[in-house]
């Protein structure tokens, strides 16, 4: 039924938030009843998604390098599928920075809204900071602080920097049966769950953040007209990048590394690509890829059964692009100078709240937290994303599982050896 439709709910939600403070308007003063209401319903869904922030970055990213570590222990296998990864990955955030520096259509129009409320936070670069050295002091010592330190202060490259420090010590020192290892992937099961509640809240949550929002567009120079046109050129500018890498470019690389033409592949993997557009959970489209995978692309189950469930983990080229770009809109919306430096950090960033990330509807918006709040942008800017987040999502989730089914071809062709050695064991 469409009214249980999380989608419908969070558009509906949005449209009566920002119908009723259109309509209403002045009558809504900060002594009003209803708007103290209101303001209580937005604290409230805010506080509980900063409540995730630390533990979701945290144990996310070392759930990822436990997943890593099985790339390096196989050797060439691993190394061709990491290798195609963190390739695709930067392919996929070069594109995103074409579009911020060559393109942004948004910035025909001023800035919508200055950083207001209690939920804006401190950079992690200052605005103005040219100078290399300075950049690089005030990085390093956010980075190597004391882990219970970055957590309690949500010190985002603190609590980075921790997590790929504990992981990768886990994976050279644990084990690989390490109750350890158990742990981890039971604290995430439990966060994941947590995380899937607050999802469900979105329509209360964006409700109220709009309806204060809209309001504030209002007293802004440029009004909610400017603001919509803005929300519309970034949607399709991200739609657009988000096609080209998947109908162009890695169809390309599959087609140069193993000689797959496009069009045969892309009728090949229509079926898994189709269930990720529809259910927006690469988890969800895992038994449909490797079935495609083997059936169709004739890949055998030792490489896909391995490249597959890593890819739904840590290959996320669509997230990646559009937590980037879309924290480069955010942060221009909101009155917030990025220099250069600040702009590749972001994308930096992006590109590393991807590894681990849930797959599962929405997901992208627990790593867009780690991003905006890395450059000082309120949280409850998400709210803005969501609006437009579910439709993107669906084609981000096909190109991401798209590129899961070519590693694990490309995987295949460059390690026949390898792969059949493990397929034989």
């Amino acid at each position: 039924m469409i009214l249980r439709n999380l989608t419908f709910q969070v558009f509906l939600a949005a449209l009566l938030g920002i119908g009723i403070a259109l309509s209403l308007g002045d009558n809504l003063t900060t002594d009003n009843s209803f708007y103290q209401f209101v303001l209580l319903l937005k604290s409230t869904f805010l506080s509980v998604l900063r409540m995730l922030i630390a533990p979701l970055i945290f144990f996310s990213l070392i759930g990822g390098i436990i997943g890593i570590g099985s790339v390096i222990k196989l050797q060439r296998m691993g190394a061709v599928t990491f290798a195609y990864y963190f390739s695709t990955t930067l392919i996929a955030i070069g594109l995103g920075l074409i579009a911020v520096f060559f393109i942004h259509p948004w910035t025909s129009y001023p800035p919508s809204i200055g950083v207001v409320g209690e939920f804006s936070t401190s950079r992690m670069i200052d605005p103005g900071s040219d100078s290399i050295i300075l950049v690089l002091q005030k990085v390093l010592s956010l980075a190597f602080s004391n882990p219970v330190s970055a957590l309690a202060n949500l010190n985002i490259l603190g609590i980075v920097t921790n997590a790929l420090f504990i992981g990768i010590a886990m994976v050279l020192i644990l084990p690989t049966d390490s109750p350890l290892f158990t742990i981890v992937r039971q604290i995430n099961d439990v966060i994941v769950t947590i995380l899937r509640w607050v999802i469900r809240l979105m329509p209360i949550g964006i409700f109220a953040i709009l309806l204060d929002f809209t309001l504030q567009l209002d007293m802004a120079n440029g009004g909610s007209q400017n603001f919509l046109t803005q929300l519309i050129q970034f949607s399709l500018l991200v739609f657009v990048l988000t096609i080209i890498h998947g109908l162009v470019i890695l169809p390309c690389i599959a087609w140069l590394i193993t000689g797959k033409p496009p069009l045969l592949l892309m009728r090949q993997i229509s079926q898994p690509l189709i269930v990720a557009f529809s259910t927006s959970s690469s988890s969800a489209t895992l038994p449909v890829s490797m079935q495609a995978c083997e059936e169709q692309l004739q890949i055998k189950r030792s490489v896909s059964s391995f490249v597959l469930p890593l890819g739904a983990t840590m290959n996320m080229d669509g997230t990646a692009l559009f937590e980037a770009v879309a924290a480069i809109f955010l942060a221009y919306l909101y009155g917030i100078e990025l220099t250069t430096v600040a702009v590749f950090t972001v994308f930096l960033m992006a590109m590393v709240s991807s590894i681990g990330a849930p797959g599962m509807p929405s997901a992208s918006m627990a790593g867009m937290q780690m991003v905006l709040l890395a450059v000082g942008i309120p949280l409850e800017a998400i709210a803005i994303l969501l609006v437009i987040e579910r439709p993107l999502d669906t084609f981000r989730t096909a190109v991401n599982v798209e590129g899961d089914i070519i590693g694990a071809l490309i995987v295949q062709r460059l390690t026949a050896d390898e792969s059949e050695n493990l397929g034989s064991v």
